[in-house]
């Protein structure tokens, strides 16, 4: 018997439900992702050794490069920063999505993004960053395309066809996810 008054004990807060076996390894097995998400923090890794070699390349070298030659280097400096981003949108929004709460609530660098991420928005950013991606490959393209004549470019007239008819294919994609989605939503604001 407890010498305890009644009124001043704390309420038991229920147990939490336990799981059977099979939905507790079910459950158990989003974890088999953190090593992929581990993997990309070393692409990420990569490509800061990729970003380091292109400016040292591009500050040693300035005085020498042409504009176009600069503005190409920019562009993949550019390009790498737009990869590394997805990375980044992949590693910690897949990671909050599919296997474990982060709890950054209330830290100041917490991505503003991150707190309304799902699985549905996480696709609508990735086919986003993907298509900021291949527009600036694109773009690259284009600006090389003068030098098709010379041979120099490596680029033929039915090369650059494909790349925009994929970077098309990109746009409409994402356009086509983004309006599923909306579809989405709306029957299930109309179920509730």
């Amino acid at each position: 018997m407890s010498s305890e008054p009644e009124t001043t004990r704390q309420p038991r807060l229920p147990a939490p439900p336990r799981l059977r076996v099979l939905p507790m390894v079910i459950f158990g097995s989003r974890w088999l992702q953190l090593p992929l998400y581990l993997g990309l923090i070393v692409a990420q890794c990569v490509y800061i050794v990729l970003f380091l070699k292109e400016l040292w390349h591009l500050s040693w070298h300035a005085l020498d490069l042409t504009e176009q030659q600069i503005m190409m280097s920019v562009l993949a400096l550019i390009d790498v920063v737009m990869i590394s981003n997805l990375l980044v949108m992949v590693i910690v929004g897949g990671y909050e999505t599919f296997v474990s709460r982060l709890d950054l609530q209330g830290h100041p660098d917490e991505p503003e993004w991150l707190g309304h991420v799902n699985a549905s928005v996480l696709k609508i950013k990735l086919a986003m960053a993907i298509i900021g991606i291949s527009s600036i490959a694109l773009l690259r393209t284009f600006i090389e395309a003068g030098n098709l004549g010379s041979g120099r470019a490596g680029f033929t007239e039915q090369g650059v066809m494909w790349q925009v008819l994929i970077h098309i294919t990109f746009i409409l994609s994402a356009i086509g996810i983004a309006f599923v989605d909306r579809l989405s939503d709306a029957a299930l604001r109309n179920h509730e």
